[in-house]
C-alpha cells in the first residue's frame, strides 16, 4: 500500500472576479482517513472541494488527488473516487436497482447493486421508482451511487441531510465501514456531532484560510480546559462565589442562575467551588463538567476569526 498521501495541496488559490474565495490553503489527508472540513457559508470549503473533485479551475497552488492533477478531471482519476453531493441528478422514473445497475456499468470494478442496497437500508425499495421514495430514502441511494464505483477517495457532501436520527447513524456505520476497507473520506457537514463522531481530522476554514486543523480531541484541548456548569439556587448571585471563580463565571443561557466557569484545573475549582457551597449551605443545581465539545470549539474559533476580521477592516478604514 502506498504510504503517499491521498490528496496533497499546497498553496491553494481561487478567485470570483474580485472575490477571492482560496487563500493559499495547504491541507494533506492520508490512506484511509477521514477529513472533516467546517466553515459557515462563503467560508471556502465548497469551492476547494470542488477543485479537488475536478469540478472547478485553480488558479493557483498545487494539488494532487491519488497520485494526479484533479484538472481536466482525467477518466482514470474518476473512475478511482466516489461523489456524492447535496442534490445528486438521478432518474427519477427508474427504480432504485436500476439506478444502481446503471452507474455500475461506468466502472470497471463496480461493487453489487444488490449489496449496496442492503448496506444503505434500501433493500425493500429496489424496486420502488426513485420518484416515489422519500427525501431520506433517496439521500441513502445518494450514499450508493457514490460507493458504486468502489472508490479509493469519496467525497461525502452534507450526506446525511434529510435523515431522522436513527437513519444518521446507520449512515455513520456505513462510513466507518468503508475506511475500515481502505477508503478515504472527505466529509463537508454542518454537523458538528457528525464531524465528532467520524472525523480522524477536522480542517476549519474561515474567510478562504485554514484557521484550525488537528483531531477533535487536539481542538478541543486549544479551547482553555473544562466547563463547569451548574445553577444557583434563588437569593444567591455570581458575586457571592469565591473572588477566584466570580470573575471567570458567565451566564450559561437565559436563566439568571446558570452559570457556567472555565477551568484548565477542574478537579480544583470543583473542590473549591463545592466547598464554598457546603459551608454556605447551598445546593448547586445541574451541576456538571464537560469537555469543550468540537460544536463549542468551532463557534468560538470562528467568532474570533469574525472579531480579527473587523478589527482588520476597522484598522483599514482608520488608515
Amino acid at each position: 500500500m502506498s504510504s503517499a498521501p491521498v490528496i496533497e495541496v499546497q498553496g491553494l488559490r481561487k478567485r470570483f472576479g474580485d472575490f477571492e474565495a482560496v487563500r493559499g490553503i495547504d491541507l494533506s489527508v492520508e490512506r484511509g482517513e477521514v477529513l472533516a472540513i467546517l466553515g459557515p457559508n462563503g467560508a471556502g470549503k465548497t469551492t476547494t472541494v470542488e477543485i479537488l473533485e475536478g469540478y472547478l479551475d485553480r488558479d493557483g497552488g498545487q494539488v494532487t488527488v491519488l497520485g494526479q492533477d484533479p484538472a481536466g478531471a482525467p477518466r482514470a482519476l474518476r473512475q478511482k473516487i466516489g461523489i456524492v453531493l447535496q442534490e445528486c441528478g438521478i432518474d427519477r422514473f427508474l427504480t432504485a436497482r436500476e439506478v444502481l445497475q446503471q452507474h455500475a456499468s461506468f466502472y470497471p470494478s463496480p461493487r453489487d447493486p444488490d449489496e449496496l442496497l442492503e448496506l444503505v437500508g434500501l433493500t425493500e425499495k429496489a424496486g420502488e421508482r426513485v420518484k416515489r421514495m422519500s427525501g431520506g430514502q433517496q439521500r441513502r441511494l445518494d450514499l450508493a451511487l457514490g460507493m458504486v464505483g468502489s472508490p479509493e477517495l469519496i467525497f461525502l457532501d452534507e450526506p446525511t441531510t434529510g435523515f431522522d436520527p436513527a437513519a444518521r447513524r446507520q449512515a455513520w456505520d456505513i462510513v466507518r465501514k468503508l475506511c475500515e476497507g481502505g477508503t478515504t473520506v472527505v466529509l463537508t457537514t454542518h454537523y458538528l456531532d457528525e464531524a465528532q463522531a467520524l472525523a480522524d481530522r477536522v480542517m476549519v476554514f474561515a474567510h478562504g484560510e485554514v484557521v484550525a486543523s488537528g483531531t477533535p480531541s487536539d481542538l478541543a484541548s486549544r479551547s482553555g480546559g473544562s466547563m463547569i456548569s451548574f445553577e444557583l439556587p434563588a437569593g444567591v448571585a455570581a458575586a457571592d462565589l469565591p473572588a477566584s471563580l466570580a470573575g471567570s463565571a458567565r451566564q450559561d443561557g437565559g436563566h439568571a442562575g446558570a452559570l457556567v466557569v472555565e477551568s484548565t484545573t477542574p478537579t480544583a475549582t470543583l473542590h473549591e467551588l463545592t466547598g464554598w457551597a457546603l459551608e454556605r449551605g447551598v445546593e448547586l443545581g445541574a451541576l456538571s463538567v464537560a469537555r469543550p465539545s468540537l460544536e463549542d470549539v468551532y463557534l468560538r474559533l470562528i467568532d474570533d476569526e469574525e472579531t480579527a476580521q473587523a478589527a482588520a477592516a476597522k484598522e483599514s478604514v482608520d488608515a
